[in-house]
């Protein structure tokens, strides 16, 4: 008898996970079935090796806000799909000699069979790669409507190239002057590349966060990376070269005082000023090594001045100085147009700088002491500048000053970001081919649509040469060009991986479409996303990304709505003992070994138990033992009492244990409702199923273990477990009830068993809690006062201490505060 009713798992979810495959359960349609529609995502894996255990935390999160919003009464879109280009892949191929396709394969399908495994209740008809030819057509074709509405453009560019992967690196890809993918050390190199013009909408990036649901720390992230700023611009000229450079200042007041001039290490000409001069060696080991340290380094007020002479001459517009130019660390190409006027007197750098090299330094703002020797960065008044502005304020001759180079053609007022343009070429071979050709005679040819998709053609050789691999199959590259017939090229160069994944929840709306990316009808059905789920190391990239493809792809008509994701919600990281997880730390947890002796749901819900899921929490293999135990006594009460008692109504005269119970079964159901609905407090909202099922197991030996009470209590907490433990609450509750629970609504509290005669007063003794005490509802604030005063244990802490004041917190608690 007693094997009969012990939790197995191992029994119980694969039964259920067959029932839900083999009836396709989690199967949503595009027709209109009456339901209000809602789309629920999590960030697509990449898929390399197996699932770790932040996928199973993610994953958990948006399985139970699908599970919540369908009992609810939503239809709700819950797909999946894979994030399948990218380096990891290829870098297999290349130690291995496995094609990525074979590799990437084998990992989607360990991916797809532990999400079955972990019972995710995914619609798995609408499941596809970013590297299949069927979704990659359409990233061509969105491609080539950015390219001919003049959104991608190719240009040569200094880059930052990571010599181990021989590629090109977008800015975000580089962390502390490596690259993000291997570590290794980054350098600058000129080449044709292609871009994205993300900067068209960087105000529109800016000004429509105020129209999502986000987190405002991620919100934060992305403005600062915009990073809009108000100044004038002016062009300052190299007179030897007949180059014109372009600086953006917030100080124009201060433009009479520039004396030198700096360009960022980055800068596309600086290598160009250089070339065939005695100062050319120098340069190059000098922006070689400032690309070995991050931004925030080379920022650093406190980091030693450094920087190297140019051998050349630029004129200040305002004055007809001539300025040496200088390449510096300190100058980012993040920033204005990567030039700097350098006034030393008003900024603390240049200031710097100036003593270290032995530049000048002009006063043209007073108000401090002696600039020679300490920079003056406050207002004040303007001197040395010209005869129309001295003697002004700064503040007021800063705007007369940016008229004045307007009338006199010498610059004008500017708004200047620090987003720059997205540079999407990789000189790799696993990634979207770009849909161009080259010919001598008709220079850069879109792809005909009609011939979408370019394939990826099969290569013997991943190793990366300084080119792309592609640019060694011949066959693949020659071609005849589609507008004059004659001999042209294939571009060789690939998609950075974010293209792919910039998309990607659209084509989950309409995934089988072979005429277009979507159907329009279809995707205004669903998108924009309701809610985005994922990591915050996603805030600048992917979903920066993601809003300008929506914003652009709205403005060419393609889609309705300028937002991708409605909410979005980042969860926490998973530690182990406080220590992020490594392989080198050899703390990394493996979700199968926990699901293989413990089952899914124990680790699924132990995940979202351990903590506010927004936040980190560590895992303790104590924890899973006890949320085990939980479930388990869940399970074996159901079963028991499904078994041995009758199914009784409750009546309408109840027993004190039985109100009692009801109570708590329905405080349960608002609980778990009000945690679910707003703020995800996964945590708090198991904590009370566990609470109910402690006053279930109590009242079973201490109450009518045969009352209606008894089991609505237990259908209550099966019926809110489903989320977080779909398996057992599915098992649970169909044993009790003989229905299923998905096909159930959400509970109801019925307010009649929410209303108590007392409450529990939890009483503190200088903030910390000492005893707790039952409290008549409604109770005036003397009576609260005198239950904590009277209560034992706050007598024993206050032992004969003044009481200073006592604070009352009506319906919740007192804190009585001695010295």
């Amino acid at each position: 008898m007693a094997d009969r009713y012990r939790y197995d798992p191992n029994e119980i979810e694969p039964r259920w996970q067959r029932v839900w495959a083999d009836e396709r359960t989690w199967e949503v349609s595009n027709e209109p079935d009456g339901r209000e529609k809602a789309y629920v995502l999590v960030m697509l894996p990449y898929p390399s090796g197996e699932p770790h255990i932040g996928h199973l935390k993610v994953y958990s999160v948006g399985d139970a806000v699908a599970h919540f919003q369908r009992r609810k009464g939503l239809a709700v879109l819950n797909p999946m799909g894979y994030d399948a280009f990218g380096l990891p892949a290829e870098n297999h191929a290349i130690s291995t000699g496995q094609h990525p396709r074979e590799s990437t394969d084998e990992a989607i399908a360990a991916f797809r069979q532990q999400f079955r495994e972990w019972g995710m209740s995914i619609d798995w008809s609408r499941e596809f790669g970013t590297h299949e030819p069927r979704y990659y057509r359409w990233t061509q074709w969105i491609f080539l409507q950015f390219f001919r509405h003049g959104l991608a453009y190719r240009k040569e560019a200094a880059v930052k190239w990571c010599p181990n992967d021989q590629t090109v690196l977008a800015n975000e890809q580089v962390i502390d002057g490596r690259c993000e993918r291997c570590g290794h050390l980054v350098e600058v190199r000129q080449l044709e590349q292609w871009f994205f013009r993300i900067t068209d909408y960087a105000d529109r990036l800016l000004d429509d966060l105020e129209t999502i649901e986000w987190p405002e720390h991620v919100k934060t992230m992305q403005r600062n990376w915009i990073g809009r700023s108000e100044g004038a611009e002016v062009t300052f000229r190299c007179e030897e070269l007949a180059i014109d450079y372009p600086v953006f200042t917030t100080r124009p007041d201060t433009l009479f005082g520039a004396t030198f001039f700096v360009l960022a290490p980055e800068h596309p000409d600086v290598f160009r000023l250089v070339a065939g001069t005695e100062n050319e060696h120098a340069v190059h080991e000098y922006v070689n090594h400032a690309l070995n340290e991050s931004n925030e380094e080379r920022g650093a007020a406190d980091k030693e001045k450094t920087g190297v002479f140019l051998g050349r001459y630029v004129v200040n517009p305002v004055n007809g100085e001539r300025l040496p130019m200088y390449v510096a660390d300190y100058a980012l190409m993040e920033y204005g147009t990567g030039a700097l006027m350098a006034v030393p007197a008003h900024d603390e750098r240049d200031h710097e700088f100036a003593v270290k090299f032995g530049l000048p330094i002009r006063e043209v703002v007073t108000g401090g002491e002696d600039v020679q020797i300490e920079p003056y960065t406050g207002n004040g008044t303007l001197v040395n500048s010209h005869p129309d502005f001295d003697g002004l304020p700064n503040r007021e001759a800063l705007e007369k000053i940016v008229a004045w180079l307007d009338r006199e053609g010498k610059g004008h007022a500017s708004v200047n970001y620090r987003l720059r343009d997205w540079l999407l070429s990789r000189q790799r071979y696993w990634g979207c081919p770009i849909p161009v050709i080259h010919c001598e005679r008709c220079g850069i040819v879109p792809v005909p649509e009609e011939d979408l998709p370019v394939l990826l053609p099969d290569v013997t050789d991943y190793t990366p040469k300084g080119r792309s691999p592609l640019a060694a199959a011949e066959d693949w590259v020659n071609v005849t060009c589609p507008t004059c017939g004659g001999p042209a090229k294939r571009e060789t160069d690939t998609m950075d991986t974010f293209v792919d994944s910039s998309w990607y929840f659209m084509r989950y709306c309409d995934p089988h479409n072979d005429e277009a990316p979507w159907d329009p009808a279809i995707l205004q059905e669903w998108m924009p996303v309701d809610q985005y789920i994922g990591g915050v190391e996603h805030a600048i990239l992917h979903l920066l990304y993601a809003r300008f493809f929506t914003k652009a792809l709205a403005d060419l008509g393609y889609v309705g709505f300028q937002e991708p994701f409605e909410r979005l919600f980042t969860q926490g990281m998973i530690t182990r003992e406080g220590a992020k997880m490594s392989k080198s730390r050899g703390n990394v947890i493996s979700p199968d070994t926990y699901v293989d002796r413990y089952g899914a749901d124990t680790a699924r819900c132990y995940i979202l138990f351990i903590g506010p899921p927004d936040q980190d929490a560590d895992w303790a293999d104590t924890g899973v033992e006890g949320v085990h135990r939980f479930l388990s006594r869940l399970w074996r009460l159901s079963a028991e009492v499904a078994d041995t008692t009758p199914d009784h109504p409750i009546p309408d005269e109840l027993s004190a244990s039985d109100l009692e119970l009801l109570r708590k079964a329905n405080w349960a159901i608002e609980k778990v409702t009000n945690d679910m609905a707003g703020r995800f407090a996964f945590n708090t909202a198991i904590a009370a199923i566990m609470e109910l099922t402690n006053a279930i197991s109590k009242h079973r030996e201490e109450g009518d273990p045969s009352s209606g009470a008894l089991r609505f209590a237990l259908e209550t907490a099966s019926s809110v477990l489903f989320p977080f433990a779909p398996h057992v609450a599915a098992d649970s509750y169909e044993r009790l009830t003989g229905r299923r629970v998905w096909e159930e609504p959400w509970p109801a509290s019925d307010h009649r068993y929410l209303e108590s005669d007392t409450y529990e007063l939890v009483c503190q003794v200088n903030g910390k809690v000492r005893d707790r005490v039952q409290a008549p509802t409604g109770a005036a604030r003397e009576e609260l006062e005198a239950l904590c005063l009277g209560a034992t244990k706050v007598q024993a802490h206050i032992d004969g201490r003044d009481v200073v004041k006592v604070v009352v917190v009506p319906e919740r608690l007192v804190n009585v505060v001695v010295r």
